[in-house]
């Protein structure tokens, strides 16, 4: 018997793949992994921008946007595969989104103020923290035969 499609061709990112996972935890880990690395070179850039053309040619890195609005929207998605670990992970995802608004605007500052910028501290704990928790949800399996003798 099929099942519905929700949301259509996109569905096939709610299958199950490997030890109980779907395919959205496996983008979702790819994406968050995306975001730190972009994170890292967003930062980097900022730093040259002021350093070189001063506070008021520092603008948002795009990808960094893009990737931060691709995680949400992961997020809302895996509230329909799984509500439990959809809506952990979206408010997490949020979080991070309104984390790096803050950490943007702490920057211009700090480059207004002409200091040396700091490394985004927030910005870096929350998308650890939203990554720690996605690979917990997606990577489970590996560690599933240890935990059952323990638990």
């Amino acid at each position: 018997m099929l099942s519905p499609a929700l949301l259509g061709p996109i569905d096939v990112l709610g299958e199950e793949v490997i030890g109980g996972v779907a395919i959205i935890e496996f983008v979702l880990l790819g994406l968050v992994t995306v975001n730190l690395l972009v994170r890292a070179l967003a930062h980097r850039n900022y730093v040259r921008t002021a350093r070189e053309e001063g506070a008021e040619a520092i603008s948002r890195s795009v990808a960094l946007d893009v990737t931060n609005v691709l995680i949400v929207l992961g997020g809302f998605y895996y509230i329909t595969i799984h509500v439990h670990g959809g809506v952990v992970f979206t408010v997490l995802a949020l979080g991070l989104m309104l984390t790096d608004f803050f950490e943007f605007e702490s920057r211009l500052v700090e480059a207004r103020q002409e200091m040396s910028l700091e490394r985004p501290k927030a910005s870096l704990f929350a998308s650890t923290f939203v990554f720690l928790y996605i690979a917990y949800q997606s990577l489970f399996f590996v560690i599933r035969p240890l935990w059952e003798l323990v638990v």
